[in-house]
């Protein structure tokens, strides 16, 4: 009887990564996911994404690179002395979260991992905390994702009530899509009620 050949393994074929992450982390996830109807797997993969892709992003996080590597068109000078940033961590309760990159981001994840000197996990429970800590980022990420759920008049009233808030705001704090869209859920996250009809509902009475 002949043994199995080794299969070749898929191209497309996605990897297994479950950070730990904080309770407080992951509860703003799970409300994006909420608010724009989308899986959280699914957004936790596109935020790592934009991390790996953000200047912004890799320049916080290379403050810890113990080792040097070069991402995009910038060279990052890494430290052996760095602190170990594997097992820091703020003291709170935490839990794993599920999610599944293709080969290539894997292997950036992995790279990413090496200069910090840590596991691809820890590396992507870091990289997934400062991403979505660029509010620019998660302000455009809400808004594109909105705009599959309301109508553009509906968008241009939601774009007024940010720009309303931010302009009358006495505290000088600007507000961001997140926080509006929070504020309008938290009535109503365990109600049946959609995504669109909440917004709608809203609206109409920001109008009145």
């Amino acid at each position: 009887m002949k043994g199995r050949g080794l299969k070749k393994p898929r191209i497309d074929k996605k990897r297994d990564v479950q950070p730990t992450i904080s309770i407080s982390l992951k509860d703003v996830i799970y409300r994006i996911s909420y608010i724009i109807d989308r899986p959280v797997k699914t957004i936790c993969e596109e935020t790592c994404i934009h991390g790996l892709m953000s200047k912004k992003v890799l320049d916080e996080l290379s403050q810890h690179f113990k080792r040097s590597v070069q991402f995009q068109n910038t060279m990052y000078i890494g430290r052996l002395d760095n602190p170990s940033v594997q097992r820091m961590s703020i003291m709170t309760a935490k839990e794993r979260i599920g999610i599944r990159f293709k080969a290539f981001d894997y292997e950036n994840i992995s790279t990413l991992a090496f200069a910090l000197g840590v596991t691809p996990s820890r590396a992507t429970a870091l990289l997934l905390e400062a991403s979505i800590k660029d509010n620019d980022f998660i302000n455009a990420y809400l808004e594109k994702h909105l705009a599959y759920t309301l109508d553009d008049n509906r968008m241009k009233e939601l774009r007024k009530v940010i720009r309303y808030l931010n302009i009358n705001n006495p505290y000088d704090e600007k507000i961001s899509w997140l926080a509006l869209l929070t504020y309008i859920f938290n009535e109503v996250k365990d109600s049946a009620v959609s995504v669109h009809d909440t917004l709608v509902d809203y609206l109409n009475k920001w109008r009145d």
